[in-house]
């Protein structure tokens, strides 16, 4: 059967005029067709409104046309004029059977009321992108479609190319399609919801960029200045001048010989009076270009392996610098996706209690602090100061760390100074019993307390005084105060003041904390953390498909298999399509890609035995066209919770 655009024209009605109302009324016309609905615009106080206006419908020989007449109301329902009905059959056989006439001739169509008729034409465009489908009826009487000049089937009823493309095939009799607004050429056949998708990518794009532009207009960099102050190798030698191309890389050159290199000078000297590694060879290429073979592990590459004892010459802003992360043994590219992985796993190593740097905050609070008994470790406190940069980073880079901090810990952070009130979340019994010693009479109690506090570490007690001699001041209703704020300090920061010092002295190389000062800990914590509460309607209303439409199967399948599961393999699934299983403060709508904002995306791609696949770069899953729903979520399933790593199509 072949599908056809058919444009119902309409031009105008004439109306019944009510001497009851003042005002006339605001009618418009409503076509429907095999489930689709278009609309003309109103024609606002008038018993004779002219539209004049094409509307465009996808119809077969047997589908029929239904007009309605509303009038539009501002504060109430729309009241239903009149309607009539048009059979598409009847009209091919008064053409005797043919679809491709311009223009028919007038026609009058009665309505519901007496009172309403109006005038249409339609013209006929045959789709000569879609008239080579035929729809056919299987033994379980479902409708399914044939393209008979591709060779396929599907469920989908096919759609008109959408304007400004066109249907081509190239010499090899393959088909392809032409772009003729943007000027480009694909294989993959355009819908009017993936043309849509892609202008509003263009336009988020085209808006990220701009504002990227404006951020870095209001920065102008002394390049002398900066050289003197960040660059940790001291002045080039004389001659030499550093530049970056257009995409912001380093490289250097030599005004004497006029030649430019990627290789910095100051450390070409030092690396060839250095042997190479065990192991290791340097060879050329056929231009001259050296690279290093690896014996050890039968591998090559163009660094220099001698570079990675000059690692301690990097300056601690350059942590700063666009990030290209690398898995041992995965072929996967970093374009974010990489990058959001490697922070999530390392933050989960780093910040583990069973390293004895940090521990839980309380028996039922799993927010982490500082562990006092950290100095078991001799080096613990180059272990703070490397994660205080590590932390650093992820708030500079926009990533997200697995487990969070305390909030007296985030108000450290911040330069903020702590209260008695900071106390409650991470002890509430030592806060409780302040708050009942700041609000009843010790004297009365008999209460015999000195301002001096045991602690435990590792099974040795010590004993701290809170004040100079304070093991023989007592605490009496008049210095209470003094004793529950000198007590409360020592409880917040208790044997931790050189680890976090250790921690802040990194933290503040990559990223001051006078750049923090309008955050409090809350917010604080949610850009390091993000939000693990995943909201079902804001997943969906920020999701895009390619191939796939909101009512195609594979989708209503996919959101059940997303409801019916727990809030963890919730989680999980969005750490296999996003690298991580955090969101950013603006929910599904905030997620970023490599180029700025991406959305959650889902893609058809491959065949029904194929396993889901997913681009953490890009958000997107790639969901191959399932059965049954069964299929999908055992696939599903197994893709989310055994497999890991990263790799190339």
């Amino acid at each position: 059967i072949p599908v056809e655009t058919e444009r119902p024209g309409i031009l105008s009605a004439k109306l019944r005029d009510s001497k009851k109302n003042w005002f006339g009324p605001s009618p418009y016309v409503e076509v429907c067709v095999d489930g689709q609905s278009k609309k003309t615009e109103k024609c606002t106080n008038t018993h004779s409104p002219k539209w004049k206006q094409s509307l465009t419908v996808i119809v077969t020989p047997f589908s029929k046309l239904v007009f309605r007449v509303w009038s539009h109301q501002t504060l109430k329902s729309d009241i239903l004029l009149g309607m009539a009905t048009l059979e598409v059959s009847e009209t091919l056989k008064a053409n005797n059977m043919k679809s491709e006439f311009p223009y028919s001739p007038l026609v009058w169509i009665s309505l519901i009321r007496s009172d309403v008729f109006f005038f249409i034409y339609w013209c006929v465009c045959v789709c000569v992108c879609v008239c080579s489908w035929e729809q056919r009826v299987d033994h379980n009487d479902r409708v399914y479609y044939v393209d008979h000049i591709e060779k396929r089937t599907t469920w989908e009823r096919p759609e008109p190319l959408p304007p400004g493309w066109e249907r081509r095939l190239d010499p090899m009799g393959r088909v392809y399609f032409v772009d003729h607004v943007n000027r480009t050429t694909t294989w993959q056949r355009p819908t009017d919801e993936s043309v849509r998708n892609y202008e509003e990518w263009q336009n988020q794009r085209s808006q990220l960029q701009g504002a990227m532009h404006r951020f870095n207009q209001r920065f102008i960099y002394g390049v002398s200045e900066s050289n003197k102050e960040f660059d940790p190798l001291g002045p080039l030698p004389p001659g030499w001048e550093k530049r970056t191309d257009s995409n912001r890389r380093m490289y250097f050159v030599h005004h004497p010989t006029r030649s430019t290199q990627w290789e910095d000078p100051r450390t070409q000297g030092l690396l060839n009076e250095k042997p190479l590694p065990e192991g290791w060879e340097m060879r050329f290429t056929v231009d001259g270009i050296p690279y290093f073979v690896d014996h050890n592990r039968k591998t090559t590459t163009y660094i220099d392996p001698r570079l990675l004892s000059f690692m301690y010459f990097c300056h601690p802003q350059d942590l700063r610098r666009r990030l290209w992360i690398i898995f041992p043994g995965e072929e996967g590219l970093d374009y974010g996706g990489v990058a959001r992985e490697w922070f999530f796993l390392l933050s989960h190593e780093v910040l583990n209690p069973m390293y004895c740097l940090f521990e839980y905050a309380g028996k039922d609070n799993y927010c982490l602090q500082i562990n006092p008994a950290s100095f078991i470790n001799p080096d613990h406190l180059k272990y703070f100061k490397f994660i205080g940069r590590f932390i650093a980073m992820a708030l500079f880079h926009g990533k997200f760390i697995d487990t969070g901090f305390s909030l007296p810990f985030y108000k450290r952070i911040l330069n903020k100074p702590l209260a008695l009130k900071d106390l409650e979340s991470i002890d509430p019994e030592f806060y409780n019993s302040l708050i009942w010693i700041k609000d009843n009479n010790i004297e009365d109690c008999g209460l015999e307390m000195f301002f001096s506090v045991d602690k435990e570490i590792l099974g040795e007690v010590t004993t701290h005084e809170l004040k100079p001699d304070g093991g023989n001041i007592q605490v009496t209703e008049e210095n209470k105060e003094e004793y529950i704020r000198l007590v409360a300090e020592w409880r917040l920061s208790r044997g931790v003041e050189e680890q976090t010092q250790a921690f802040l002295e990194g933290f503040n190389e990559v990223l001051p904390q006078q750049y923090l000062q309008y955050f409090d800990a809350k917010e604080l914590e949610v850009m390091l953390c993000g939000m693990q509460e995943i909201d079902l309607g804001d997943w969906q209303r920020n999701t895009i498909y390619r191939h796939y439409a909101r009512s195609s199967k594979q989708i209503v399948w996919f959101w059940q298999f997303v409801k019916e599961i727990d809030n963890e393999k919730r989680m999980r699934l969005l750490q296999f399509v996003t690298g991580t299983c955090r969101l950013p403060v603006g929910g599904f709508a905030d997620l970023m890609g490599s180029n700025g904002p991406q959305k959650f995306c889902v893609e058809k791609v491959g065949k029904e035995n194929w396993l889901p696949r997913s681009h953490t770069c890009f958000n997107r899953l790639d969901l191959p066209p399932y059965k049954s729903y069964e299929q999908l979520k055992e696939k599903l399933l197994f893709a989310i919770e055994e497999t890991e790593g990263f790799g190339q199509e």
